[in-house]
């Protein structure tokens, strides 16, 4: 708890004490340190300021100060020693040892923030700390929110939280709001800024950046080997001397110089390391001077700032027009006061500068660095950058980028299809032979037909194609880790521009291919609205890895000398109403967008087999766990539906499956689905897949697990769904265009309604249900007539 939290005649231990540097100084100069008794005297008439009793004197501290100091009260360390896992009595007011060993466990547990530009290694980082499986995207934004992991090591225990990647901590765009509320609500103990040590010009502005806000924080040097490899020498142990941050080389990927880091983290935690220091970045004698003034009379006032940065930061972003911090400071009294200083002052700088202050500001940094790094950086061969430069002059080619670009796109969609039904072979002749002997083990009765038809039928039917999302999956990974999906999104900027995305649209479109869920919340990293609205609109368009066993059971079943090409039919026809979803948004919705496509294009870097494969692992491993769940509990629902009420004993499969409650609601709904060329078992299955795409296989398995005929239940379900006749050529194609179009599953509506807000979530089920419908309908006429 916080000490202001108290209530009078209270008292508490003290953990920790957060904030700036210069205020936790001060406060622990006054004797608030871990370990000390402090006692609630008095509170003033208005709750502000609060009388403390500490070391033997009294004190007074405003609430806001009192606020920034972690303590445990005695009522809590009290309940904390009752805990089960205590032993023997507890006394009524705990002891003094004992309080002793609640400080050490409770200071021994540091909250870690990474922090660091994209591509600078720091969800490598944290999965090399924490043990964690998060993905490791070769781009920016592929970490859209924050991710928390723990790891214990000598004693301590750390809890660490993966930040969303940024270039600077100003107001511009979601990631760097995002991060400066985490480093001041959340005000963790260390900050460990991810750094990219063969580019550090570059890497080193956010350093400068996060020591404008004085944390306690440790530079890791990730990717040191690429650095050294170079040829190129680094006196980190002077550069981290002149910033006042110890550094530290690490290479995140295979794990070296992981405790040298965490070791570090303990020392600079603790106090005990010398290489700490603040300093201030000299900002040139022009803006210095209106730093000086601000700064002087916000000092001055410094019981009206929040204590989470010191004064000279809100100086500097009052000078460069920082709409969150002039809202933060509003409610300040003095505020009009500094407002008009740092008017006059901005306006001053700008005339003597000829540029605006937010621009002398980085200038000013980047030359701070230059100076930095000409003392203690001595440069090699740039062999990454001729070989990324040499791989780039082929990729991104005006007349090979795009023809590169198809290629592996159906290379992709090829091996999944293809080098796919070997392995799915096998787990289909593995689920038959698992069915075949429930059937033989168990009498005959609602139990057998409920395992072998609901369980083993609906989940066997989705689970055969788990080897072709693996693959599926193999590439996505692929082409993210090594930066290849960077270059798709350069050298589809123009494209995208005309349709009216922005250039950074083209990422999460992508990763819609994987999943629309994640490829939804990736929008977040389109700065533009308008832009970032369209994207998450036409994302559901992209035919996720949900709907690929219903590609791959469909197109294979039917078309099985070109299943390749009808299956790239589909991604095709799902990029074009895509397409003009998007141009109809952007000319009747939303004006055009004028913002600006700015991109890193990271170097090309061989992904290791870990990652990769631990990626594609991850991403089978929801796959699976959706096996357990929903798809199975939706696949019990679907048969007990379909099973009863039971009919007489005389009566047919197929009359059965017409009489039962499932076989009604597909008969109320099939007057809809009868002008696309579908019966009511197809429109169960359609309504089935709002839950989850693959839920429509698992429905499809149990409606077409028997069809009166006793010969063929062994019969593999591609086999009982030609046998059944439902699905001439028209309809199976009518079938596959509303799969890829019709109402995005529940998840996605969700991640919709979250980002965009929920009347978008509602047009888009009724947009994309209704142009489903319609595609079919042109789609089975067509086929018809042809």
């Amino acid at each position: 708890m916080r000490l202001s939290e108290l209530k009078t005649g209270e008292s508490a231990t003290i953990l920790k004490v957060l904030g700036h540097g210069g205020f936790r100084r001060r406060i622990m100069e006054m004797g608030f340190v871990r370990g000390q008794r402090v006692e609630v005297i008095l509170n003033a008439p208005l709750k502000d300021p609060i009388q403390y009793r500490i070391m033997g004197y009294d004190v007074s501290l405003r609430r806001s100060e009192a606020e920034m100091i972690q303590v445990f009260s005695d009522s809590e360390a009290h309940e904390l020693l009752k805990a089960p896992e205590r032993h023997a009595s507890v006394e009524a007011v705990p002891g003094d040892d004992a309080i002793d060993e609640l400080v050490r466990t409770r200071s021994h547990t540091i909250c870690v923030a990474l922090v660091g530009n994209p591509n600078s290694g720091k969800t490598s980082l944290f999965n090399a700390i924490s043990g964690g499986h998060e993905h490791v995207g070769n781009y920016s934004g592929v970490t859209v929110g924050a991710k928390s992991g723990v790891r214990c090591y000598r004693g301590y225990r750390f809890q660490i939280t993966d930040l969303p990647g940024t270039y600077a901590l100003s107001a511009y765009t979601p990631e760097e709001l995002f991060v400066r509320a985490h480093i001041a609500e959340e005000t963790p103990d260390v900050i460990i800024n991810s750094v990219v040590a063969s580019n550090l010009e570059r890497n080193l502005y956010l350093t400068t950046e996060l020591i404008d806000i004085n944390p306690r924080m440790v530079v890791a040097l990730n990717m040191f080997d690429e650095l050294t490899s170079s040829g190129a020498q680094l006196d980190y142990e002077s550069l981290g001397r002149m910033l006042g941050v110890p550094m530290v080389p690490v290479e995140a990927r295979n794990g070296k110089g992981i405790e040298a880091l965490l070791d570090t983290v303990i020392a600079v935690y603790e106090n005990q390391d010398e290489r700490v220091r603040h300093i201030h970045i000299g900002q040139g004698s022009v803006i210095e001077e209106g730093l000086r003034r601000l700064n002087g009379d916000m000092n001055e006032h410094h019981g009206q700032l929040p204590k989470t940065f010191p004064p000279r930061y809100f100086a500097m972003k009052m000078l460069e027009g920082d709409r969150q911090v002039n809202e933060q400071l509003r409610r300040c009294e003095r505020y009009p006061v500094w407002a008009e200083t740092a008017a006059r002052e901005a306006e001053r700088i700008t005339k003597a500068l000829g540029e605006d202050v937010e621009t002398a500001f980085a200038n000013q940094k980047y030359g701070f660095i230059s100076g930095a790094l000409k003392e203690t950086y001595t440069p090699g061969r740039r062999e990454e950058a001729t070989t990324t430069a040499l791989i780039d002059s082929f990729v991104t080619h005006k007349l090979w980028g795009f023809p590169i670009f198809f290629f592996l796109m159906w290379l992709m969609f090829w091996c999944t299809f293809y080098l796919g039904a070997y392995p799915q072979g096998w787990i289909d002749t593995l689920v038959g032979w698992v069915g075949r002997g429930v059937d033989a083990l168990l009498p005959s009765g609602a139990l057998r037909d409920l395992l072998a038809d609901g369980v083993i039928g609906g989940v066997g039917a989705v689970i055969v194609f788990l080897p072709n999302i693996m693959v599926l999956y193999l590439f996505i990974s692929f082409m993210e880790d090594s930066g290849y999906l960077a270059r798709a999104a350069f050298i589809m900027d123009r494209v995208m521009h005309r349709i009216g995305l922005h250039g950074k649209s083209f990422i999460p479109l992508v990763m819609g291919f994987g999943c629309n869920v994640p490829a939804v919340m990736a929008c977040r990293t389109i700065e533009s609205r308008s832009s970032r609205l369209i994207t998450i609109l036409i994302t559901p368009f992209m035919s996720c890895s949900a709907r690929l066993p219903i590609y791959i059971l469909i197109a294979g079943t039917f078309f099985t000398a070109h299943a390749g090409w009808v299956m790239t039919g589909l991604y095709v026809l799902g990029v074009a109403v895509a397409v003009v979803t998007a141009r109809l948004l952007r000319r009747f919705l939303f004006r055009a967008d004028e913002t600006p496509f700015v991109m890193e294009l990271p170097p090309y870097r061989l992904p290791t087999w870990k990652t990769t494969l631990t990626h594609m692992w991850d991403k089978c491993a929801q796959y699976l766990r959706k096996m357990g769940g929903m798809i199975l509990i939706a696949s019990v629902i679907v048969w007990f539906l379909s099973y009863y009420p039971r009919t007489e004993e005389s009566a047919g499969g197929t009359a059965h499956y017409e009489n039962s409650y499932l076989g009604r609601i597909g008969k109320g709904c099939e007057p809809v689905f009868e002008p696309i060329g579908m019966n009511w078992k197809a429109g169960v299955a359609l309504l089935s897949g709002v839950a989850a795409k693959e839920i429509v296989v698992s429905t499809l398995g149990v409606l077409y697990s028997e069809n009166g005929d006793p010969a063929d239940e062994a019969a593999t379900l591609p086999r009982r769904l030609r046998a059944s006749g439902d699905f001439p050529t028209a309809t199976a194609l009518a079938f596959l265009v509303f799969i890829l179009l019709y109402f995005p599953c529940i998840a996605t509506v969700t991640a919709i309604g979250a980002e965009a807000g929920w009347h978008w979530a509602l047009a888009a089920v009724v947009y994309d249900t209704l142009l489903a419908w319609l595609a079919a309908w042109g789609v089975y006429h067509l086929a018809l007539w042809l």
